[in-house]
């Protein structure tokens, strides 16, 4: 089968070409894609050459292949990089993200790459995170694909696959966030737009959110953040902030803080926000070396770095789903632009520039 995809090249490169995606093999299904979210990582990866990008994405199914249940040809479906196994040593533990066989971050014992089933002038080519979404079709493990309901777009339920579910699942499973609490977002992006309105349906009593973009910080009141702050990029470690959270929180500091900004330097920053048995959640992945004054962890402070919000498929998106369907969680809002597959340039010059709470590729 002849599709669309985007792939990298040298120094960066990206272009769309023509590459050939087999029929799918024993448990894989061949997804026809309708929409790709477009995000950091994907940027982050234009660095090696060959791949097809794109880890958000949803389309319907289209064939499957031998051994596989519970997903029929012509089913609409959201796609998971996460893919769990369901017997290995994590999953077993019920960390279905960290699953040692089906997580591309993850390989433990007995792990294996996933089958590449995709051809560029006949030669082998990746696809990013075993799913490579900016194509117009991709053969997938089937435990990536979960059944999306109707009424839900296409070009929201793509972004679910990733920043939605790492904002939501940082709040809600990772931290565990009580009614009543006091929390801090830093970095109201795409994915700290979705760790706000996480934190409102949490029940949290006050929601701080704290950008250098009044812009973003609009975008957070709308999601709901009952309060803002707009920070100095001169502020080291975001002291001035840190003095004004705690100005806003009877003096002690946040119950929770997230930060969301994949700022190298301000890994460490949401200690600085926190009381005394406060927890800090390090949201967006810097796995840079840093400094840490390891006074901010004074006194019995929480530091977690959780992957991908521990999601667990099955359980995660259908809730998440439902939510939307209720009016309680936004997904159409967060996409503030969409792109033709040939835009895809300008796609990713937008997300670099911070225009968009989530720019989205648009493939049918």
């Amino acid at each position: 089968m002849i599709v669309q995809a985007v792939i990298t090249g040298e120094d960066s490169a990206i272009a769309v070409v023509d590459v050939t995606v087999a029929a799918p093999a024993d448990g894989e299904v061949l997804v026809e894609l309708h929409a790709s979210g477009v995000c950091h990582t994907d940027h982050d990866l234009r660095r090696y050459p060959g791949l097809v990008l794109g880890h958000e994405g949803a389309g319907v199914v289209a064939a499957v292949g031998p051994g596989v249940t519970g997903i029929a040809t012509g089913d609409r479906v959201v796609l998971n990089w996460a893919m769990p196994c369901g017997s290995c040593f994590q999953c077993v533990a019920g960390n279905q993200h960290l699953c040692e066989i089906g997580s591309p971050l993850q390989r433990g014992p007995g792990s294996h790459a996933h089958l590449e089933s995709t051809l560029h002038e006949n030669r082998p080519v990746r696809r990013a995170f075993g799913l490579g979404t900016m194509s117009t079709a991709t053969v997938v493990r089937a435990t990536a694909a979960t059944p999306l309901p109707d009424g839900v777009p296409f070009t929201s339920a793509a972004i679910v696959g990733c920043g939605v579910m790492t904002g939501f699942g940082s709040v809600v499973n990772a931290a565990g966030v009580e009614p009543g609490t006091a929390v801090v977002v830093l970095g109201c992006g795409g994915v700290g737009l979705n760790v706000v309105q996480a934190a409102r349906i949490s029940g949290a009593g006050s929601i701080i959110g704290v950008d250098t973009k009044e812009s973003r910080l609009a975008l957070a009141s709308r999601f709901g953040a009952t309060e803002t702050l707009l920070a100095d990029p001169a502020d080291a470690g975001l002291a001035q902030i840190a003095t004004e959270v705690r100005a806003r929180t009877d003096g002690r500091g946040a119950d929770y803080a997230f930060e969301c900004t994949a700022v190298p330097e301000l890994g460490a920053a949401p200690l600085a926000l926190v009381r005394h048995g406060g927890t800090a959640i390090q949201v967006s992945g810097v796995e840079q070396t840093i400094e840490v004054d390891m006074a901010l962890f004074e006194w019995d402070k929480t530091y977690l770095n959780p992957l991908y919000g521990q999601c667990r498929p099955a359980r995660d998106f259908p809730r998440i789903f439902d939510l939307y369907r209720k009016g309680e969680l936004l997904l159409d809002e967060l996409v503030t632009r969409t792109y033709p597959l040939d835009q895809v340039a300008v796609a990713f010059d937008d997300l670099l520039a911070g225009r968009n709470a989530k720019g989205v590729l648009v493939l049918r």
